[in-house]
C-alpha cells in the first residue's frame, strides 16, 4: 500500500499536526533556495512559520492583521524573483483576501504559495467563524491555481517542498489538530497524482471477503485529515464482506482524472470524503469528472450546507457526519444504488 506507516492501525500510532509538516517543509525550502521568503498575518507560531522566521529573520515579513496586504505584498515580491510563502488561518487567507489572491496573484500568474491553516471543523473551540469549510471551493475555481490538501504532516512537508519548486500559484490546505501519521518518507508524492492507500483485495489473506463480489466493492476518494478515517472505515468494512479501495487525493487541482476514472471502473460506486462543504469541494470536482467520463453512483461525506460551531474536534467530526461510522454508512448506501 505505497509504503504506508506500518503502525497505522495501532492504538499508539504517532500523531502530529499537519501544519507542522508545512513549517518543516518551508524551512527546508528556505535552506535550498535563498529566494524563498515568508510572510505571515500575525499568526506565525500557529501556522508554524516561526521555524522559518527564526532561521531567516531577514527573509521574513510580518504584515500584521492585514490579509489583503499579505497577498499583494507577496505578489509584488515575485516581480523581484522571490518565491513568497504566505500563511494565515484559512478563514482569513484565502477567505478574507480572496479577491487579492484572484487578481494580484492568479490573474498575474504570480509565483506565490498560500498556506491556509486551521481548516475544517477540527479547529474545534474556535467556533464557526474560524472554521474554514469553503476554502477548497474558492481556490479551485480560480484559473492557474494549484490546490493541495495533505493527509498528514509528512505529506505536508513534501507538498511544501514540491510547491516551492514549481512555478505558479499554489494553495496548501492545513489542519490544526494532531493527525495520525499515515505515510512515510518512502511514500510517493507528486503534485497532480493520487495514490491508492488501501485495497481490500490486496489484503485477501486477512479479509473475510471471498471472490471479491462486484456488488460488494466500492471506492473511497478522500483528502486531507479525513484520509485516516477513510482507511479505518475500509478496514472495518472488510469484516462485513465489503471490499474497498481508498484513493488519497492530495491534489485537488489539477485533478488526477485518470486515477479517479480507473477507480470508478473497478468499483462502479464512489464515496468522497472531505472536511469541507460538500458544495464545491473535492467531491464536487470528482463528480464533475465522473459525470463527463464515467457516471457511477456517488455519496458525499462532508459538511452539508452548514456552518461549524464550537466543540471538541472529535465531537464536531461526528456531529457533521464525517466520522468513521458515517463513512461506512455512505459506502453501504452507495452500494445499494449500484447497478
Amino acid at each position: 500500500m505505497n509504503n504506508l506507516n506500518p503502525k497505522i492501525f495501532d492504538k499508539d500510532v504517532e500523531q502530529v499536526p499537519i501544519r507542522k509538516g508545512f513549517g518543516e517543509g518551508l524551512l527546508i525550502a528556505g535552506e535550498k533556495n535563498e529566494n524563498v521568503v515568508g510572510l505571515c498575518a500575525d499568526l506565525t507560531e500557529s501556522t508554524q512559520m516561526h521555524l522559518f522566521k527564526q532561521k531567516f529573520p531577514n527573509r521574513f515579513v510580518q504584515v500584521g492583521v492585514a490579509e489583503q496586504n499579505l497577498a499583494t505584498v507577496a505578489s509584488g515580491m515575485t516581480a523581484m524573483g522571490k518565491i513568497p510563502f504566505i500563511s494565515s488561518y484559512a478563514m482569513f487567507s484565502p477567505g478574507r483576501n480572496w479577491e487579492q489572491i484572484r487578481t494580484t496573484i492568479c490573474y498575474n500568474n504570480a509565483n506565490v504559495k498560500i498556506a491556509g491553516s486551521h481548516a475544517g471543523v477540527s479547529v474545534g473551540p474556535d467556533g464557526g467563524s474560524h472554521q474554514a469549510l469553503e476554502d477548497i471551493s474558492i481556490t479551485r475555481v480560480i484559473p492557474r491555481m494549484t490546490v493541495i490538501s495533505p493527509c498528514d504532516a509528512i505529506e505536508a512537508r513534501k507538498a511544501t517542498l514540491a510547491a516551492a519548486e514549481m512555478v505558479g500559484p499554489v494553495y496548501i490546505r492545513l489542519a490544526r489538530e494532531k493527525t495520525p501519521i499515515i505515510t512515510t518518507e518512502e511514500t510517493p508524492f507528486e503534485i497532480g497524482l493520487g495514490q491508492i492507500f488501501y485495497d481490500s483485495d490486496e489484503r485477501g489473506s486477512t479479509s473475510k471477503i471471498e471472490g471479491s463480489n462486484p456488488s460488494k466493492r466500492a471506492g473511497i476518494i478522500a483528502t486531507g485529515a479525513l484520509v485516516y478515517q477513510a482507511i479505518i472505515a475500509a478496514k472495518e468494512l472488510e469484516k462485513e464482506g465489503i471490499s474497498v479501495k481508498v484513493l488519497n487525493l492530495a491534489t485537488i487541482k489539477p485533478l488526477d482524472e485518470a486515477a479517479i476514472l480507473l477507480l470508478a471502473k473497478e468499483t462502479r460506486a464512489i464515496v468522497t470524503v472531505e472536511e469541507h462543504q460538500i458544495n464545491g469541494g473535492m467531491g464536487s470536482a470528482v463528480a464533475e469528472s465522473l459525470a463527463k467520463h464515467f457516471p457511477v453512483p456517488v455519496e458525499f461525506i462532508g459538511a452539508k450546507d452548514k456552518f461549524g460551531q464550537s466543540g471538541t474536534p472529535a465531537e464536531l467530526i461526528e456531529h457533521y457526519g464525517m466520522g468513521i461510522d458515517s463513512i461506512k454508512k455512505a459506502v453501504k448506501d452507495v452500494l445499494a444504488r449500484k447497478k
